[in-house]
């Protein structure tokens, strides 16, 4: 028998898309139903096997489900929590990917109140610069982190079951505090998203934009490569982590006033040690990514 018997994904994205595909190579789903807001990527995600068949209206999305995932912009998460709503049954567990935890948070408190036991808020450490269900791939979570933030309201066996399929899908995963999220994920994720994009809307915005983008090499590539990433996903995790990110962009101002003023000194020994001190960390950090070498 399969962990799950009839899955709803709501966004039928790279995010949501690679759950439904991920699951099914495991053989951990019997039924993947979809619905969003737009009928030609539901019907693309069908043809493409990606689910079996897609609703427009939660009423029928919902009728026999076993778990819902969330996988729109988060902005979002608010008015679908609300439209879902009066058609959820009781046990239905729902879960979502987002990006940011508070604010989804806020809305499962809001609009399912009925329902915290089975609302368990997740976010998987993983994703691409392409968007879409095309994009989608079953191995997009193997071997990443998925963070669950479970809600004291949690059943045991909600959690549980959002656990089993995120590993399921050959993640690992890892609880947290939901404020400890966001001020994680607002420093390694949402600042250095906020930084690609408004580096590339500099240069673009410039006179010689051409000229710059046509010399652009591996270094412009690998540190922008997340400008290519959905801007309405990204609008709305800036918008909703906004506090934490401010926070860590007046950090980095810092930063930066600090290599402004080194450069004004010529002074080429500091600039050198903080570069030395980022490698190191940086390096250090990438280990764990490194492929390990077997011998026979």
């Amino acid at each position: 028998m399969a962990l799950i018997g009839k899955l709803v994904v709501c966004g039928v994205g790279l995010i949501g898309g690679s759950f439904a595909l991920a699951l099914r190579q495991a053989g951990a789903v019997e039924q993947i139903v979809g619905i969003g807001r737009t009928v030609g990527a539901l019907e693309r995600a069908r043809e493409s096997g990606v689910i079996d068949e897609f609703c427009t209206d939660w009423e029928t999305a919902l009728d026999g489900a076993n778990l819902v995932l969330l996988a729109a912009p988060v902005g979002q998460v608010d008015g679908i929590m609300a439209a879902m709503a009066p058609h959820l049954a009781p046990g239905v567990v729902v879960t979502d990917a987002g990006s940011t935890k508070r604010d989804v948070i806020e809305a499962a408190y809001r609009r399912l109140d009925a329902r915290l036991s089975h609302v368990v808020p997740a976010h998987p450490i993983a994703g691409a610069e392409k968007s879409g269900v095309d994009a989608a791939f079953a191995s997009l979570y193997r071997g990443r982190k998925v963070v669950l933030t479970p809600l004291p309201e949690n059943a045991p066996a909600a959690v549980a079951l959002v656990r089993a399929a995120w590993e399921a899908c050959g993640a690992t995963v890892v609880d947290m505090a939901p404020q400890d999220h966001d001020r994680v994920f607002a420093a390694v994720s949402h600042l250095p998203h906020l930084l690609a994009f408004g580096l590339v809307h500099d240069l673009a915005g410039r006179a010689n934009a051409e000229l710059l983008f046509s010399h652009a090499a591996s270094g412009f590539r690998d540190f922008t490569r997340i400008a290519g990433s959905h801007p309405e996903m990204w609008r709305d995790i800036c918008i909703a982590n906004r506090q934490a990110l401010l926070g860590e962009l007046d950090e980095y101002l810092a930063e930066l006033a600090y290599m402004r003023a080194l450069l004004m000194a010529g002074d080429g020994k500091r600039l050198e040690q903080m570069f030395e001190e980022a490698r190191s960390a940086r390096n250090a950090w990438a280990e764990q990514f490194a492929p390990t070498s077997t011998s026979e």
